[in-house]
Parts: structure tokens; sequence; C-alpha cells
């Protein structure tokens, strides 16, 4: 007779299971070494944690605390902060084992950081993970809003768990692009801003726009490209875009008004097309997921992502920006920026009075 009851060992995951089993299998102890084991964590800190994680919604990272909780509390300084990723995201990443246990060290900082920590840094702080050699950037701070940006993935969930020396934030995706083409070295981009210092962290490389045009101008978006160098020719538009690190741009192929276009119309059309900070296909299929808006350089105007399915591809994700479709997401991209084509020009009904954001992430 068959069981009617209900159980969690489903395909899903099963599966989830089988991974977290291989990323522990990937790294036996080396009976050679001479360094101290880690501290043993007490079972009651990774239950709580675990089932802190399950009742947020983050089931992946919850069973990964229930098999194997050195993976994410475990630290060499004895206290960490693990930036859990939402389930939808990590579960389409596709990575081999030992890519995953190192995409986990990315996320962990050999410190405990509350939000309040993360909230009284500034902008462009760099922060070491305890992936060896990749660091991460403090993006963006809104105090008023008490939310923070960690390579322009925003902290959708803080404090999901803080006990002892341990606590564990939510976000909305991976701190990094994806590129399993760059090689197991250089899969996870790290920010360009050095170790972390006792000053802050040092400065980092700013957005080449000579590249970035050149880029568009080379890939078929010459009226954008155009659009962009007239942004450029601004004095107090250039200052501001100067200081960015990182940019997004949803390009539209045709443009033909642009050359035409009065000065300040020419700058609003293309500001709505820049967004702070690199966001993927990935990270922005998360965005849509949770609704989360992206800050464009107009003052007051943010962007929203939506999916929907594809009447030609079964099962094929569409993603459409302010009701856009983005028909090549991922295009072009390169440190810095992203690239994303659009079927057409966004809509610019409520764009003000031209000046971009004071902004450096």
């Amino acid at each position: 007779m068959a069981c009617s009851c209900s159980h969690w060992w489903h395909a899903p995951i099963y599966m989830i299971i089988t991974v977290i089993l291989a990323i522990v299998a990937v790294s036996p102890p080396n009976p050679n070494t001479h360094n101290p084991p880690p501290p043993p964590i007490q079972h009651e800190i990774s239950s709580n944690a675990s089932l802190a994680l399950r009742n947020s919604g983050f089931h992946f990272m919850a069973t990964l605390l229930q098999i194997s909780p050195e993976l994410i509390l475990s630290s060499p300084s004895s206290s960490s902060t693990f930036f859990a990723i939402r389930d939808e995201t990590i579960s389409n990443l596709s990575l081999p084992p030992r890519l995953l246990k190192d995409l986990l060290k990315f996320h962990t900082f050999p410190s405990k950081l509350t939000i309040q920590d993360l909230l009284n840094k500034p902008e462009n702080t760099c922060l070491q993970t305890l992936l060896q050699g990749k660091n991460v950037t403090v993006t963006k701070i809104d105090s008023k809003q008490s939310t923070v940006e960690i390579n322009g993935v925003l902290i959708s969930n803080p404090g999901i768990f803080n006990q002892g020396p341990y606590i564990i934030h939510g976000v909305l995706a991976p701190f990094s692009t994806i590129d399993l083409h760059l090689g197991s070295d250089h899969f996870i981009q790290s920010s360009n801003c050095g170790s972390i210092s006792n000053s802050g962290g040092k400065s980092r490389t700013r957005v080449s726009w000579n590249s970035i045009l050149r880029t568009l101008s080379s890939n078929g978006f010459v009226p954008f490209a155009i659009g962009l160098n007239s942004l450029l020719n601004n004095g107090v538009h250039k200052k501001q875009l100067n200081l960015m690190h990182s940019v997004t741009i949803f390009a539209p192929a045709e443009l033909s008004y642009v050359a035409s276009s009065p000065s300040p119309l020419l700058e609003k059309i293309v500001m709505i097309h820049l967004v702070t900070g690199t966001w993927s296909y990935k990270q922005l299929l998360a965005a849509s997921s949770a609704a989360t808006p992206l800050t464009t350089l107009v003052p007051d105007i943010d962007l929203q992502i939506t999916q929907f399915n594809s009447s030609t591809t079964e099962n094929e994700e569409i993603l459409s920006v302010n009701g856009v479709e983005i028909t090549a997401p991922d295009v072009l991209h390169s440190n810095g920026f992203i690239i994303h084509r659009i079927s057409r020009p966004i809509g610019m009904a409520k764009l003000s009075q031209p000046h971009v954001r004071s902004f450096s992430g």
C-alpha cells in the first residue's frame, strides 16, 4: 500500500544533498598538515542557524548547515559573516562541487559584521573574503532605508541568524558574475580594490568609458554610443560618471533619433539606460523574483525587472526591463561593466530635469 505521508526527500532536495555531499568530499583532511583543526561548532548553533535559514526560505543553505556546518560557520578567526544566496539563484548556477565551495568562501568574511557595522562603513570600503586573493566592495549604503549593497547586490535579509561569533545575512544573488570559461582560478571576479586596509580600503579602478564606447560602437550599438559620448562630454555629468566603478547598460540597437535630439533630452535618454553596479542575467532573474528595483542615473527613476514565458520556446524565461524585452542578456561584459541588448528604448515619460545621481558604486 502506497504511503500518503509527505516527506522532504523529494527529487530537488535529493539533488541538493548530492551536491553538498560532493562538496564535502572534494576536500578531505590532509594528514600531513601541521595546522591545528578549526574549533568545533556547537551543535546548538548550527541547528539554530539551519532553522533560521529554512524559515527565511534559504533551504539550500539550511541543508548545507545540517550536513557540514564547518563549510559556512568556521573561519580562521573563529568568527565569521556569511551571505546566503537565494535558492532560485544558487540552484541555477550548475557549478562543479569544488567551484561551488569556492563560491561559499567568497561569500564568507573572517569577522562578524552586523548590518549596522556595514552601514557604518563608507562606500567603496574593500572587504576581505575567505577565498584567497578575492575581495568585495561596499558599493552602496542607504542609511535612511538601512540597506547595503555589496558588489551591487542588495542584502535582502539582514541578520537572518546572529548568535555567538557568527552572523548570516541573505542576498539576492552572488557577489560576482560567474564565468566558467575563465578557468577555476578566475571564474569569480574579485573587486579591484586590493587587500583590506586600516583606512577602510584602497581606491578601485574606475569604469573605463572609452572601452565601453568602443565596445558599443563595434557591436552594433552606434546610436547609443553617440548618446553616451555626448553625456561624457558634459562636464557635470562626466565628473559624476568618472566616480563610478561598475555599470550595467541596457542598450537598444535602434535609437535613430539620438543624433538629432536636443542635448538635455539626449542625456536623459542615455541616463535611464544606465544602472549602477553590474547585474548579470542571473542576478536580474533574482531581482525580478524579489521585485527589487534597479537604480538608474536619473534621480527618483528606478527600473523594474519582470519575467514572462516565451511564446516560442517552452519553459524559457524571458526578462523585461520596465516592459521592454531583454533580447540578449549578458551580450557583452568585461571588468566593470555588463551590456544587455533590449528590443527598444525604455519609456521616458517620467524623466525630469537632467542631472546624474551622485553615486560612486
